[in-house]
């Protein structure tokens, strides 16, 4: 795969002298100039359905049809062919012969894999980023869920899409990630190693890779969340509150808008911090540059320990002695658009979050003006 795209949107170019001082110009690049091309034709393609939604195995079935009469190889998630609807029709059994099968943290299908194509709403597409901890193959999301922020293709003419998408030369949005690595005390006596972690003497650390946010919170506790924020080593506050939010651009109008938070473009190069409820009137949401190390930990004063999630799953406890430290990943999500970057993301705004609606005001005529 090669694309014609840059994460970093500000290129350096030459700088122009004259006899007192430099002249340095910056070409700020369109989003809109992103292009997914191929080296050479797509041979595989994952396609990810949402578990136990009856309303798409009809969509499943022929998209799955549609690939192989392409001669597209087709990765299944075992526990989708699990679904008594689609392991008993005998009239889709000979398609479901030539799937590839996969089971989700047991086998690595990082690099046999062309393109993913998601059916579902925006939760198939959170999943399929944590399905890769490293590269993510360009994703192609369909809208057939409930909000489909994320998800900018209609299934209706889902035969011209994929065949456009296979030959290539698409508009394509590079949506950053976080990676998180989570370091806990051990609580035993002999040092544990956990799966997909590592063990650093009497420490446990798992790493993650996120896609919309991280989610720290006080938990079950009726006591305020009280963690100490860190950022490149330096205490910037101290939240006391329901808990805090880490976002991506992609993530801020998620939980984070829910929680008072300005909406960033993907293609801006940020991380958003956003309180929940926190007990102070002067505790707004910040944005800070990406590529900074934002650590988080339980303050020496807390009265409980603090709950964690990442994009809504692998919820764990946080207790004293852990930390979550949080930086931009250098794996980016790339999500193809229907149009262009800048098009889709306001279409998702005003279709699904309703952005500015508003009865417009009346017009004034010269006679009302005079009163």
């Amino acid at each position: 795969m090669q694309t014609d795209m840059k994460f970093n949107q500000c290129v350096q170019q030459q700088a122009l002298e004259n006899s007192n001082n430099k002249v340095w110009k910056w070409h700020i690049q369109d989003p809109a100039s992103q292009r997914l091309t191929w080296n050479k034709p797509p041979k595989s393609v994952l396609v990810i359905k949402k578990i136990q939604d009856a309303s798409l195995l009809q969509p499943f079935k022929e998209l799955c049809v549609f690939l192989t009469e392409k001669n597209m190889i087709v990765y299944v998630e075992s526990k989708v062919l699990a679904d008594t609807a689609i392991a008993g029709d005998e009239s889709f059994g000979a398609v479901i012969q030539k799937f590839c099968t996969f089971r989700e943290d047991l086998d690595d299908i990082s690099n046999r894999v062309d393109f993913i194509i998601c059916l579902g709403g925006d939760g198939t597409l959170l999943y399929a980023s944590s399905l890769f901890q490293e590269s993510v193959p360009p994703v192609m999301a369909f809208h057939l869920g409930s909000l489909g922020f994320l998800t900018p293709f209609k299934f209706d003419t889902y035969q011209s899409q994929v065949t456009q998408i296979i030959e290539g030369n698409t508009a394509i949005i590079l949506r950053s990630r976080l990676r998180v690595r989570v370091v806990k005390e051990s609580r035993e006596k002999k040092s544990i190693i956990m799966t997909n972690g590592d063990s650093e003497g009497s420490r446990k650390s798992m790493q993650y890779q996120v896609l919309n946010e991280v989610v720290v919170d006080r938990g079950p506790s009726s006591y305020l969340s009280n963690v100490d924020l860190f950022l490149d080593g330096h205490l910037i506050t101290t939240v006391q509150g329901d808990g805090v939010i880490v976002s991506t651009p992609t993530g801020s109008t998620a939980y984070a808008v829910a929680a008072g938070a300005s909406m960033i473009h993907p293609n801006v190069p940020a991380i958003m911090i956003t309180p929940i409820c926190p007990h102070s009137l002067s505790f707004r949401p910040i944005v800070v540059p990406a590529g900074v190390e934002l650590k988080i930990m339980l303050s020496r004063d807390a009265r409980n320990t603090a709950w964690v999630s990442f994009d809504g799953r692998k919820r764990q406890e946080i207790c004293h002695g852990d930390s979550i430290t949080i930086t931009t990943s250098c794996f980016p999500v790339p999500s193809i658009c229907f149009r262009d970057p800048v098009n889709d993301w306001f279409e998702s705004l005003s279709q699904c979050l309703h952005w500015n609606v508003r009865k417009k005001q009346n017009y004034l005529s010269s006679e009302e003006e005079e009163f």
